[in-house]
């Protein structure tokens, strides 16, 4: 098919194809809706960009920048953090949440309601559809953020894109044993964040175990402690699959303690980028191959992968 990619400073409030490797992804004029504060310097943003909201899944990631001005000149990558949805159960809106780091969260913190934005996607590969009976998701910093819309639909509270019109994904199908145990860790206290979204989920079926480095909160020490904590009990209490985001060293970590524990692992890797559909080359990570190793782009084979594929250090 035939796409064409118009200018980020287009005035067109008309979604835009976009050359990438989905059909859904496009470039969109969308209002900021609201803004709230998550944790110290962390915040989450809500997207009036219903399209987008209809077809994203858990773990795909969407570029943002603002409509007017050149600096910054290029977007910036974010992972769904959730949907919104009207009384009729339709995506209307999402939030993704990011922490201040450089120029442009700095330029974000400051955006207001009503304030149009430029937003490419859906983009890359999400998490697959997890269809095992405990899914353990593991979490560091602000790499928590995709599992809130991981585990409704692990726990049959929502579907989102392609899942929303399939039987596989519908709540009458799902496995009402299915639980979901979240290990979250963070530097300190300071930085944990407002994990009320996740009230909601029954406790029989699902926890949320919480860790940090200096001891301030939860358990002391680091999250891949909880990790091989879990992986080690017996039973229903034993994860039978992984999801993880979050620093690389963190995940190389738990990549390696699910290989000796043989427990299937995915990893969603936060890697810069620049287009975000797979021009520029600028997000490869390292694979492992055949004759060793060869490069992927983050953006269109990822960001999510099998650990085993990775070549972490």
């Amino acid at each position: 098919m035939n796409r064409e990619y118009s200018n980020p400073e287009s005035q067109s409030c008309e979604p835009v194809a976009l050359p990438g490797q989905n059909d859904y992804a496009k470039q969109h004029t969308a209002k900021i809706l609201s803004q709230r504060v998550l944790a110290d310097k962390t915040f989450a943003i809500r997207v009036d960009a219903s399209e987008l909201a209809q077809t994203i899944t858990p773990g795909q990631f969407f570029m943002i920048r603002p409509e007017q001005g050149t600096d910054p000149l290029l977007g910036r990558p974010f992972a769904l953090y959730d949907t919104i949805v009207d009384e009729q159960g339709s995506p209307v809106a999402l939030e993704f949440a990011y922490h201040v780091v450089g120029k442009m969260t700095n330029l974000m913190s400051e955006w207001e309601s009503e304030e149009n934005v430029v937003i490419w996607g859906p983009l890359g590969n999400g998490f697959p559809f997890y269809e095992g009976n405990h899914l353990m998701c593991v979490g560091g910093g602000i790499g928590y953020t995709p599992f809130l819309a991981v585990t409704r639909e692990t726990l049959g509270k929502r579907t989102y894109g392609e899942l929303q019109e399939s039987s596989r994904g519908s709540l009458a199908s799902t496995n009402s044993e299915r639980r979901v145990t979240l290990c979250y860790g963070a530097q300190s206290q300071r930085y944990l964040a407002d994990l009320s979204d996740f009230d909601d989920f029954e406790s029989s079926r699902f926890r949320i175990q919480t860790s940090t480095d200096d001891g301030s909160a939860g358990h002391h020490g680091f999250v891949t402690e909880l990790v091989a904590r879990n992986l080690s009990a017996q039973g229903d209490d034993r994860p039978d699959g992984v999801y993880c985001c979050g620093p690389e060293r963190m995940m190389a970590a738990v990549a390696s303690i699910c290989l000796a524990e043989n427990v299937p692992c995915w990893l969603s890797l936060e890697t810069p980028m620049a287009c975000g559909f797979g021009a520029c080359f600028s997000c490869v990570t390292k694979v492992v191959t055949d004759d060793g190793w060869d490069y992927r782009r983050t953006c269109i084979e990822g960001p999510v992968f099998r650990a085993e594929s990775l070549a972490l250090q």
